[in-house]
Formats: C-alpha cells, sequence, structure tokens
C-alpha cells in the first residue's frame, strides 16, 4: 500500500473533487502608464455556464510586465510567461504603476474580433508595453481546506520560453474556440477542456508554493505536502460518496500502522484524522442546510452518519445548534460564503 501512498497525486485527487469549470474572458492591452482596480464578477463567467459560486482568478503575462497588489500584502512583479492566481478572488490594484490613480475602464471595452474574447485596450494596442489574458476557475465548495490554506496571491513563474509561448496560444486558442461554440461551429473546445486548461496552470501555481520555503511546517498544506498525510486527505475529500473511514483503514491505504498514521496526521493536522473528517464532513453538511433544500436525513446519510439521531447529537456538538435550527438561521446565506 505504501507504494500506492507514493505514486497518488493528493493535489490532483482533491483538484478533482472540487470539479473546476473556467475559461479566458478578457484579453488586455495596456501603455504605461497604468493602473486598474481588479476583481472577477459573475458577469464576466456569463459565457461560461453553470456559474460558479466561488471563483479563482488569475492573469497570464504575454507581453510586457505588470504589478499586482492586493491589500495587506507585498507587491508581485508579473513578467513576460508568469501566472498571477488570486484563490479567493481578492480585489486587487495591477499596473505598470500603482502609485498612479486607477483607469475607470468603463469606456475601454472592445469587442474582441473574430472569434477573440473581449479587449480592454488602453492606449495603442499595436504599441502597448504589456498584454496579458484575465481567466478564472469556478467550484462550488464554500471554506474548501485547500483554498482557504493557500496565499492570497499565487505567483507561478514561466520560466521556459517554450512553455510560456505554448501556454499563451493555448489560452489564445481556447477562448476562440468558445466564441466558435457559441456559433455552433463543429470543432469547438468543450467547457471540460477549457476548465482543464485553466487547471493546469493552477496545478503548477500550488506546485510551486508546495516546494518553496514560504509553505508552512503544519497544517492543511503540509498535510498535504507529506506523501502518507497528503494521501489520506485526497482519501477523505475525494470521495463522492462518504465512506465509513477508520484510522485502521486509512493507514492501511497509506502504508502505515494505525499508531504511525495517527502520530504523523496529529502533528501536521492539529487533529487527529477522525476528528479532522468528522469536522470537514460537518462542515459541509452545514453548506448544504444552507443552500439546499435537501431533507436532514439525506444530508445525515451523505455525511456517512447511520441515524438521523447520531447526526443531530454531532452537528450540535459542532455548531451548537440543531441541524434545523442552522438552517433556519443561515438559509440562503452560504452561496456567498
Amino acid at each position: 500500500m505504501q507504494d500506492a501512498a507514493l505514486r497518488s497525486d493528493p493535489l490532483l485527487d482533491i483538484l478533482r473533487a472540487m470539479r473546476l469549470t473556467g475559461g479566458v474572458f478578457l484579453e488586455a492591452s495596456f501603455t504605461a502608464p497604468w493602473c486598474v482596480l481588479s476583481q472577477v464578477e459573475p458577469g464576466d463567467c456569463a459565457g461560461f455556464l453553470p456559474l460558479p459560486r466561488h471563483i479563482i482568478a488569475y492573469h497570464y503575462v504575454c507581453a510586457g510586465e505588470f504589478t499586482v497588489q492586493v491589500d495587506g500584502e507585498p507587491p508581485i512583479r508579473a513578467q513576460r510567461g508568469d501566472v498571477v492566481i488570486l484563490p479567493r478572488n481578492d480585489g486587487h490594484r495591477i499596473g505598470s504603476d500603482l502609485r498612479t490613480a486607477p483607469l475607470d475602464v468603463s469606456a475601454l471595452f472592445e469587442p474582441g474580433a473574430g472569434n477573440d474574447p473581449t479587449r480592454l485596450v488602453y492606449g495603442s494596442a499595436d504599441s502597448a508595453d504589456t498584454h496579458f489574458f484575465c481567466g478564472f476557475l469556478g467550484h462550488n465548495q464554500a471554506n474548501n481546506p485547500l483554498i482557504s490554506a493557500l496565499p492570497r496571491v499565487l505567483h507561478l513563474n514561466g520560466g521556459d520560453a517554450a512553455v510560456s509561448g505554448w501556454i499563451e496560444s493555448s489560452l489564445r486558442f481556447a477562448s476562440s474556440r468558445r466564441a466558435m461554440a457559441r456559433e455552433g461551429d463543429g470543432i469547438a473546445m468543450s467547457p471540460a477542456m477549457l476548465g482543464k486548461l485553466a487547471e493546469l496552470l493552477f496545478v503548477e501555481a500550488v506546485r510551486q508554493y508546495l516546494q518553496s520555503p514560504r509553505a508552512p511546517a503544519s497544517g492543511w498544506i503540509a498535510g498535504l505536502r507529506d506523501p502518507m498525510v497528503g494521501h489520506a486527505l485526497a482519501l477523505m475529500h475525494g470521495e463522492r460518496e462518504p465512506r465509513a473511514w477508520t484510522a485502521e483503514t486509512l493507514a492501511r491505504e497509506v502504508g502505515l500502522s494505525r499508531s504511525a498514521f495517527a502520530e504523523r496526521f496529529t502533528a501536521l493536522m492539529g487533529n487527529p484524522p477522525m476528528r479532522y473528517l468528522s469536522q470537514w464532513r460537518l462542515q459541509q453538511a452545514a453548506r448544504r442546510l444552507a443552500e439546499t433544500t435537501d431533507p436532514i436525513a439525506r444530508i445525515a446519510d451523505d455525511a456517512g452518519y447511520e441515524s438521523e439521531p447520531a447526526f443531530h447529537r454531532a452537528f450540535k456538538r459542532e455548531h451548537q445548534t440543531t441541524p434545523a435550527g442552522w438552517r433556519k438561521k443561515h438559509a440562503g446565506t452560504a452561496s456567498g460564503s
């Protein structure tokens, strides 16, 4: 089992469970000096259905360079081939000089030529200093532990010119295929393929962060970096239908004894494996109570509880209220969390 754990890819397993969708919605060209305020809005995703509740935003630099800054965070300088990703879609400043007053971009949007995405042009597009694509990844998992554990900004260094060129051509192709799909062209790129392209950028950015000195030595990111604990996390989060996991069965899956696995998991995650799994499932149950009208009995069953009374007791211990009380208080509020 240990070999299987080492061969698994917890990051990809967890991302599959998130069922990410996404694409490219804007092509921007700017002539210095410039600065804009940026944040992906639901309308930006209108051509990509279904609309996501939660958004991961990104900018890919095709030419030139720019600086990105989220309030309270240090500025990040991105150059040709780099990708800047905002895992929680924080509002941010982006520009050649962030000290200049932000532009009013409302009059700068242009329909894309042919099958290209919408364009945002400041100055002459032919002589622009900086050229970049804007895109997004969407998901519907409120309080996803991976997204919550990541920094507010990820910077993926493009490095290899051949690789960055391939990314740029792929993004351009993806955006063109999306437009052609709306016009009924039979060779259009599917939404799934478009989402996978954006997902590749996100995966590489997260991998770079996991390998960087900035990655924490404990907590969820540290657990994901550990091959055994990461594999266990992928098993817990990757199941569409919860299994009756025990510390023994998880330990067997990752190739450790029960005591060694529990010690390793607790040291990195701060909680024993079964306590962690219970908290995660109750968190997901709380989200469903707020966002859906699913019967409480079904939510209890999906959370892995053998009876509704057992679910009630566990939920009240975790949230200090009953499932029905939680639903009454939070109905319709979780989608924006």
